[in-house]
């Protein structure tokens, strides 16, 4: 006896259903979709936690994740960012290579402060140091609660950090002996400051590095510390504003690039 024509047209619908998805790979298929990379904002703060405080993308996808610039602690297969063990006070690019190769970017700061590298001369007034707040010079620091130099490291070592707005006042640390009774050329002394900030971090402790550099006049600065400064600015996306690469060969050059420690360097003339 023949089957009736509807319902040999529903059993071929159904078995087209199945053998579709028999077929179907999952990572293919990801990849013809347009992935939304992201972590739910582009500003994450540092949170109170049992452990380290960890963040994960809205949506995972299968590859490779990678974060630059070096400073930020991520899982390359899940694209996890351990906030607790990354430095603070950056911007970094987060960038998911699928299996097939389709690369997808997303842009992150870890809320915090840093300094930017710069040269200070003592002879011009050019003597204090300002923080710069999740990576943008145009954002404005909450003062109000928030407390810098928290257990007296810097200030105890001859850095005169402002413990009310995270200054650091380079003329009164050289009159401190931040570098001892008389300093010369490069000498160099690394720093470290613990902060709260009474933001979106609830006053989560946080810290960052400072290296501070002293030479008598800008002639004495040595070529490395040039080539450290040249390499920051032509590689930096760790500022608002810094240089970004758009294609796959600088984006393997790129992983050379360490933001931190910031230099602050102290010209005496």
């Amino acid at each position: 006896m023949n089957c009736p024509k509807p319902i040999l047209g529903v059993i071929c619908i159904l078995f087209s259903m199945v053998w579709i998805g028999c077929d179907k790979s999952s990572g293919t298929a990801d990849d013809n979709i347009p992935y939304n990379l992201s972590y739910g904002d582009s500003i994450i703060y540092l949170k109170p936690s049992a452990g380290d405080y960890i963040i994960n993308p809205l949506v995972h996808r299968e590859g490779v994740y990678t974060g630059f610039p070096d400073g930020i602690e991520i899982d390359d297969q899940t694209g996890a960012i351990n906030v607790s063990k990354s430095e603070t006070g950056l911007r970094y690019r987060i960038t998911h290579t699928s299996p097939q190769g389709r690369i997808t970017t997303t842009m992150v700061v870890l809320s915090g402060i840093t300094f930017t590298d710069h040269f200070y001369r003592l002879a011009t007034g050019d003597s204090v140091a300002h923080p710069v707040y999740n990576a943008s010079t145009d954002r404005i620091l909450p003062l109000n609660g928030s407390i810098f130099d928290e257990d007296n490291l810097a200030n105890g070592g001859g850095c005169a950090v402002r413990t009310y707005d995270g200054k650091i006042n380079l003329a009164e640390s050289i009159r401190k002996g931040v570098f001892g009774a008389n300093p010369q050329n490069d000498d160099k002394k690394e720093i470290e400051i613990k902060y709260r900030i009474n933001d979106g971090s609830g006053k989560t402790l946080n810290k960052l590095k400072v290296l501070l550099y002293w030479y008598n006049t800008m002639a004495d600065v040595p070529q490395y510390v040039w080539e450290i400064l040249n390499d920051r600015a032509n590689q930096g996306v760790f500022l608002r504003n810094g240089n970004i690469a758009t294609n796959n060969t600088s984006l393997q050059i790129e992983k050379e690039a360490r933001p931190r420690p910031p230099c602050v360097i102290i010209i005496a003339n």
